[in-house]
Parts: C-alpha cells; sequence; structure tokens
C-alpha cells in the first residue's frame, strides 16, 4: 500500500553527532496490542505516556552518554537489519521524545534546552485550554493519599456483590421509567426552566462526582495512580474531574477497558438510584433533584461519555478494544498521510498503518469525529446562545479562532517551512491553492437547486362534516359506511326518550293555556295579554322541540361518499349536540394545503418557482406534478392548521400550542399554499398527510448558507 520509509535522510546529519539518553526517571513498560509488544515511556513527574513499537525502543535503549546517535544507529541496523528505523524515522522519534521531555542531553547544554523545551510546553498548554475552552481542565490537588486510605471500603463494591446490587438497581429504575413514562415525558419540559436550573447544576455536580471516583477507584484497584483532582470547564459550567491515564501503562486490556468504563458504570447506578427516589416521592427538592440526575445521566453517557467520537471515555474504551493506541492522532496521522503521499507526491510521507482494514477504519474514524464535533459543539453553542446570548457569542468567536483561524495558520505554516515538502512544496502549495479556488468556485459561483418541502394535508375540494345538531342515542345507522348519497338522504338516525316527554308537557301547557285565554276574554280582560304572550312562548317552545325531533335524522348536505369509520359499533351510545359523525366527500377534484414556515414564505414570494410536486406517504417513487398556474399563496399569516394531523399532537412535525384541545393552534405563524391536484394513477385520499416539494432558481451554497444562518439569528435571537 505505502513504500518503507527510506533508510537515510538529508537531514541526519543534525542529529548524528549528538549523545543522547532517556532520562533517569523515566519508567519503561510493556504492552501488548493485536499480538504485537509495545513499550510504554511514563514520566512520572509530569504523568505523560509516550507509546514506541519494539523497533524503536530497540534504538532507544541503546542511547547512552557514551556513543553518538550514529553509533547506536549503527548497532541497531547491524543486529536488526529488516526492522531496525530509517533515519527519517529516527529523526521523527527524536524530536517527538525532546518534546515530550524524555530525553537528556550533557549538563550544560540540556539546562537550558530543559527550560526552553518547559516554556514551550507551558505555551502549548496554555494554547490547548484556549482551544479547547469549553472543555478546559484546572488541577486543584492530589487525592490519592484519600483513595488508598478508602479503597479497602470501597473494594466489595468491585466484586460479585457489586455487580449483583447494580443490576438489581439499574433493572429495577427502568421498570420504573417504564411504567412513568407519562410522567417522564411531562416534566422534561420544565427541564431548562430558570427555577430548574440549579438543581440541574447540583445534580450534575453530584453524578459527575461520583462518576470521577469510580474511575479513580478502578485505576487504584489495579494498581495505578490518581495524583491529579480539580474542576473541569464543561461549556463553562465546572464539573470536577480526576486524572486516572496512569491506566494507559496497565498491561492488561480488560483492566484498561474497565478503568474508562468505571465512571459510566457508577454514573448509571447513581441514576437507577436517583430513578427510584424520583418515584417513590411526589413533588418537592428531593423529587425535581432526583428526575434531574436520572436525566442528566442518560444525556451525558449517550451524548459524552460513551460515544468514541469525542475524546471522553468511550474513546479510550474504543481504542483500546480495536488495539489501536492514540486513536485520534493515528487516524490524524493516516488521513494526513494520503494527502502528503498522493496529493503532494511527498516520498517521505509514512502511514499509520499498512493494513487496508485498519486504514479504512482509521479514515471513518477521523471524518465522523470531525462531523460529530461540529454537531455537538453547534448544538451547545445554540442551547447556550438561547439562555446567554454574549456568553454564546464569545464561545462562537472562539470556536471560529479554533476552528478557522488557528488550522489556516497551520496549514500556511506547513507549507512554508515543513521539511517533508522541501522537493515538492510547489506542488503542495500548488494543490492548496487549486482546492482552495475549487471549494469558492464550488460554494459562492456554480449555482445549486434550491429546494424546500412544506408538510400538508389532501382534501377533497368539496366536502361536508357531519354532525348531529340534537343529542341523543344512536338508534340506527341508514345509510352504510362507504355508500354513495345524495343531498338530503338520511345517514344516521337519533332517538330521544326525553325529547317526546318535553313534547307533551309543552302540549299540555299550551291547551292549559288557551282554556284560560278564553276564560279570561269573559271574566278578566286584564289577563288576556300575558295569556297570550305566554302562548306565544310556549308555540315556540314547540316549534323548537319540533325541530330538534326532525334534527334526529341527520341528512346528508351535499352528493358524495359517505365516510364514517366505527359508527356501527356506536350503535345505542348518547351522543351530545355537535359530535363529527363522519365526512361526506366529493372524491371528483382535491386540494392540498401545504403549510410554509414565515422563513420559506419569503421564497415564494420572491422568487420565481420552478416546479412543484406533492409526494404522499406509501407511494415510493411516485410524485404528482402540480401545474404553475395551479397554485396560490394565502397572503395573510395563520396560525390554525388545516388539520390536526399536520401538529404534534397528531404525528405532525408543526408545533403546536398544547392547552389548544383540537391540537391545530401553531406555535409560530405559517401561510398555507393551496393547490389544485391534476388527475393521477396515485391513490387520493381525503385527510392523507403528504409534503409539497417547491423548486426554486438555483443559487450558489455560501448563499444558501448565509441566507439560513440570517434566519436563524432573526429568529431566535432577533438580530
Amino acid at each position: 500500500m505505502a513504500e518503507i520509509p527510506q533508510t537515510f535522510s538529508e537531514s541526519w546529519y543534525r542529529v548524528a553527532s549528538q549523545r543522547i539518553s532517556l532520562r533517569a526517571h523515566v519508567q519503561i513498560q510493556r504492552q501488548y496490542f493485536r499480538g504485537e509488544k509495545w513499550h510504554v515511556l511514563h514520566d512520572p513527574f509530569n504523568n505523560q505516556f509516550f507509546r514506541i513499537r519494539p523497533a524503536a525502543y530497540e534504538f532507544v535503549s541503546r542511547l547512552n552518554r557514551r556513543r553518538t546517535v550514529q553509533e547506536a544507529w549503527d548497532e541497531c541496523l547491524e543486529l536488526f537489519t529488516d526492522e531496525a528505523p530509517g533515519q527519517e524515522e529516527v529523526i521523527r522519534l527524536l524530536a517527538q521524545l525532546y518534546h515530550a521531555n524524555l530525553l537528556q542531553y550533557e549538563l550544560s547544554r540540556d539546562s537550558r534546552q530543559l527550560f526552553d523545551r518547559f516554556k514551550k510546553r507551558r505555551q502549548r498548554e496554555v494554547r490547548s485550554y484556549l482551544l479547547s475552552i469549553m472543555f478546559a481542565r484546572f488541577p486543584l490537588f492530589d487525592p490519592d493519599a484519600f483513595l488508598q486510605r478508602t479503597l479497602s471500603f470501597v473494594r466489595l463494591l468491585l466484586g460479585p456483590v457489586g455487580m449483583i446490587a447494580w443490576i438489581a438497581v439499574v433493572a429495577y429504575g427502568g421498570k420504573l421509567v417504564f411504567d412513568n413514562f407519562a410522567g417522564v415525558q411531562e416534566q422534561t419540559q420544565g427541564l431548562l426552566a430558570p427555577g430548574n436550573l440549579v438543581l440541574l447544576y447540583i445534580g450534575l455536580v453530584i453524578l459527575k462526582a461520583f462518576h470521577e471516583f469510580g474511575h479513580a477507584y478502578v485505576c487504584r484497584h489495579y494498581g495505578g495512580e490518581v495524583h491529579v483532582m480539580g474542576i473541569m470547564l464543561l461549556v463553562f459550567t465546572p464539573i470536577p474531574y480526576m486524572d486516572a491515564t496512569s491506566s494507559w501503562a496497565f498491561r492488561k486490556r480488560r483492566h484498561r477497558i474497565l478503568v474508562g468504563a468505571a465512571g459510566m458504570i457508577v454514573e448509571i447506578f447513581v441514576a437507577g438510584l436517583a430513578t427510584i427516589v424520583w418515584a417513590k416521592t411526589d413533588g418537592g427538592t428531593i423529587h425535581n433533584l432526583a428526575y434531574n440526575m436520572m436525566i442528566t445521566a442518560s444525556v451525558s453517557t449517550i451524548v459524552f461519555n460513551i460515544n468514541p467520537l469525542l475524546r471522553f471515555d468511550g474513546y479510550y474504551i474504543l481504542s483500546d478494544l480495536v488495539d489501536i493506541p492514540n486513536l485520534h492522532s493515528q487516524a490524524a496521522k493516516q488521513t494526513l498521510y494520503l494527502v502528503e503521499r498522493f496529493a503532494f507526491g511527498c516520498r517521505k510521507a509514512i502511514p499509520s498503518t499498512q493494513v487496508l482494514g485498519e486504514t479504512l477504519f482509521l479514515y471513518v474514524y477521523w471524518v465522523a469525529s470531525r462531523i460529530y464535533r461540529v454537531i455537538v459543539f453547534g448544538g451547545i453553542l445554540l442551547i447556550v446562545a438561547d439562555k446567554f446570548l454574549l456568553l454564546g457569542l464569545l464561545m462562537l468567536l472562539i470556536c471560529a479562532v479554533s476552528w478557522v483561524l488557528v488550522p489556516i495558520g497551520r496549514l500556511f505554516r506547513y507549507l512554508s517551512s515543513s521539511p517533508k515538502l522541501d522537493r515538492t512544496r510547489f506542488r503542495a502549495t500548488t494543490v492548496v491553492t487549486g482546492i482552495a479556488v475549487g471549494l469558492i468556485v464550488l460554494l459562492q459561483v456554480v449555482p445549486y437547486p434550491v429546494r424546500f418541502r412544506a408538510p400538508g394535508i389532501l382534501q377533497a375540494e368539496s366536502y361536508t362534516v357531519v354532525i348531529n345538531e340534537s343529542p341523543g342515542f344512536i338508534a340506527e345507522v341508514v345509510a352504510a359506511p362507504g355508500a354513495m348519497v345524495k343531498a338530503g338522504d338520511p345517514l344516521v338516525r337519533l332517538n330521544d326518550p326525553e325529547l317526546g316527554f318535553e313534547f307533551a308537557v309543552a302540549t299540555a301547557q299550551l291547551n292549559e293555556t288557551r282554556i284560560l285565554h278564553r276564560r279570561a276574554m269573559g271574566a278578566e280582560p286584564a289577563d288576556v295579554k300575558p295569556l297570550e304572550e305566554r302562548q306565544q312562548a310556549i308555540r315556540q317552545r314547540l316549534d323548537q322541540l319540533e325541530h330538534r325531533r326532525r334534527m334526529l335524522i341527520v341528512r346528508a348536505r351535499q352528493d358524495g361518499q359517505w365516510v364514517a369509520s366505527e359508527l356501527q359499533d356506536q350503535v345505542g351510545m348518547w351522543l351530545r349536540r355537535g359530535v363529527v359523525l363522519g365526512q361526506i366527500i366529493d372524491d371528483s377534484s382535491f386540494v392540498f394545503r401545504a403549510v410554509v414556515s414565515r422563513r420559506e414564505e419569503s421564497q415564494l414570494s420572491n422568487s420565481e418557482i420552478r416546479g412543484i410536486q406533492i409526494r404522499l406517504p406509501g407511494e415510493a417513487g411516485k410524485k404528482i406534478d402540480v401545474p404553475l398556474d395551479q397554485y396560490r399563496v394565502i397572503p395573510a399569516g395563520q396560525q390554525l392548521l388545516p388539520s390536526a394531523a399536520l401538529g404534534w399532537a397528531g404525528g405532525g412535525e408543526i408545533a403546536v400550542d398544547l392547552s389548544d384541545e383540537s391540537g391545530r393552534k401553531a406555535t409560530e405563524l405559517f401561510f398555507e399554499v393551496r393547490a389544485g391536484v391534476p388527475a393521477t394513477d396515485t391513490v387520493l385520499i381525503h385527510g392523507r398527510s403528504g409534503r409539497m416539494r417547491f423548486q426554486l432558481p438555483g443559487k450558489p451554497i455560501l448563499s444558501q448558507l448565509v441566507r439560513k444562518l440570517r434566519q436563524l439569528l432573526q429568529e431566535r435571537y432577533q438580530i
């Protein structure tokens, strides 16, 4: 796959006469990855680790004050002709050991070199803090003595007893979540409420404290040391952290994996306990704190800890599982090799691996980790900016510097001064310039199709909703559901026994009033007028009762198909007035009503639409082309959806007001687009949801991204 590194180097003269050795305090341990032996160099003074392969170790182990680098390399080359590192690899190895502060020079020169290296290292650390400000760490004290004193009490939980307790608590907590899932969802709505932020933070601190102590105790249990405990600013939120990197030197892979997973294991156990407390309490501070801990544990574990695309617990576990130490750096080096070797033509480039499967894995991991990093950090920026706009803008500025300006600066320095490019610098510069120009052309010059989709509902152009205008029991479904009916045909017959009783009472009252009226005309003339008014009121009451009696027979108001699902099963049921019984649909013509957000409506107003299509679920590969003269935009903003099926309550994607019983009141104004549906072989069903796709004139990608960014800022932050 790749060429073997050259044995000789043009820069060898710079190091050949040097007398170098490893520092006396450096500790060396062996590890095995995929059956291959490695050596781990450990500097206990700064708790730094450095892994090298056996061939490189054979060279490093021969370095001492009595021989030069040239002599050590000649001896290594003589003893290990096929495996000895080449001069280029030796130079790179010595440079890495030098920057790791693991090499010893002659005393007079080495003191000055050591001080210079310390200053450079401190500068790199400060620069690293600035570039990783959302995950900056600040060590405070050494917890190792405390861990040793208390390990005997904790060791019992690291065996079978602890495993049984963990399984029982987590299983019971999971059952409680399943049994009370509706309550879990309901309380989630107030998770980021201002009054809950303090409890959310307290729960996070408690969880992370247990998480870090889990790492520390398991590391100490297997013989490692933990000398650093401090505060990490996780998105400017201080939480505890411990440095258990001594586990990297463990020979057994199983021990390293257990140390990496210990924090999540403990965190899930604490979340299980919090779930039990939450389910057994009803309101109050303890109840809310337990809920925050249980939700925080699940989110932090999935998004950060167990995910190997960020350099947290899951990353180190995956690194040990696939036996690729320094997975992130190896992926970056392999990707850089791909560029240097095949794009820049640099024959000095050395790959991290020559195994095809491992090479593909490293490429995929590098790309996926970069994409996931942008997604996670972008989401964090939006969440922070929603609550604290200035802080979000500050974080955005820092990310822009660390992700854009700093890499560009490193690229220019690499192209101008990297020794690897001594013979191919012009080609490398030309390739990078060509890629930059090509990206500019692709992003800002070449137009790309502009499309957007809007959810909508398919409706018959002529349909009526059938309701009962009079309450009563369903006595008979006269017209069979699905049958074609005409206007005036009876659909449903209701029965109301109380209505007959009320009619008889009103009739008797009318007869009584007539008799009293005739008597008053002869004996009491003063009572005639009140009795006439009473007769009029009773007649009106009888008319109303008669109307209600006629309305007990529900009739069709138009021609069409009678659609009434499950109405036959409701015979004998009492219905209050105004209940929807079904619909009468004229399926001769249909219209599609799409809901367009305010962001997209501006494109409809300012652009010439090139095409409109309707796509319905369940009709894969089929589309309905709408003639451009068959659509219109309703100019006024609306808030009541055409159908509840488009809102969250009906399984749609549009946010609706949860207090609205109809499920049709959207939280934001929208614009409606109506389009006539032409004749098609697609099955058209009234009330079927779908999507309307609009095709607009093409625009460059960069212009589209800038527009979406401006819309986002205006919508969320009114900027």
